[in-house]
């Protein structure tokens, strides 16, 4: 007697769809990957791959969506940053989430950079503007507080994730780690003592002239901007 035919339900379809098309396209890019392969993984039809994603850019930025709700990555920065302890407890409690995750989401932007730019810029606008923000603030009020020094803000933001998630790439996707296996509390606690050194205060500081701090003013200005223009494009 031949098996019951067991049917899907729509969500439960886009589901298995989405976590074979992450799979898929982190492994062989956008390019390298074709609406029809994912259908015979999922053994559908590809019309099915169509009503529930109209054209594979947007079963591309649905995968990148997913991946992201997967590490909220925004709420778990602030929390770290909200946390117990002083900023060096804080950031080395943020580099080790950040070392910590799953590759999927890097490789699938990773290709979204080098083969189509849009969904790249759109990825910027939507998440990672607000990301580099969350720390910009929480630097922001760290100059004010007199523990940093006098910097753009968003520009130091940068440069502190951007130590891990070069880290990360030359581990996990160079095969660093063949060679290097460090431990990720090693590298948080070494990545974040160079980076709060470089944001100690310097002697002569507080004695800037006026000039001095009228342009590190218009920077961090600049740098508002720049943040907000970015989340207005979301919108």
């Amino acid at each position: 007697m031949a098996a019951p035919h067991l049917r899907v339900s729509a969500q439960d379809r886009r589901q298995q769809i989405l976590e074979l098309a992450t799979e898929i396209f982190a492994r062989q890019g956008y390019e390298g990957t074709t609406t029809r392969q994912i259908a015979q993984r999922a053994r559908v039809n590809e019309a099915i791959i169509f009503r529930h994603f109209p054209t594979k850019e947007e079963l591309y930025w649905a995968v990148i969506e997913r991946q992201c709700e997967i590490n909220a990555g925004r709420a778990r920065m602030q929390a770290k940053l909200a946390g117990e302890g002083d900023d060096r407890d804080r950031l080395i409690a943020l580099a080790e989430e950040i070392l910590a995750r799953d590759t999927t989401l890097m490789r699938l932007l990773l290709f979204s950079a080098l083969e189509n730019h849009e969904l790249s810029s759109r990825f910027f606008r939507t998440h990672v503007a607000q990301v580099y923000e969350i720390l910009a603030d929480f630097i922001r009020h760290g100059i004010a507080a007199g523990r940093f020094r006098d910097i753009d803000p968003l520009l130091a933001a940068r440069g502190f994730l951007g130590m891990l998630f070069y880290h990360r790439q030359v581990q996990e996707l160079f095969g660093g780690k063949r060679y290097h296996p460090y431990e990720s509390h090693e590298v948080a606690s070494t990545l974040v003592g160079i980076w709060l050194d470089g944001m100690q205060p310097r002697d002569g500081d507080d004695r800037a002239d006026a000039g001095s701090g009228t342009e590190h003013a218009a920077k961090n200005g600049r740098s508002k901007n720049l943040d907000a223009t970015l989340l207005a494009e979301k919108s």
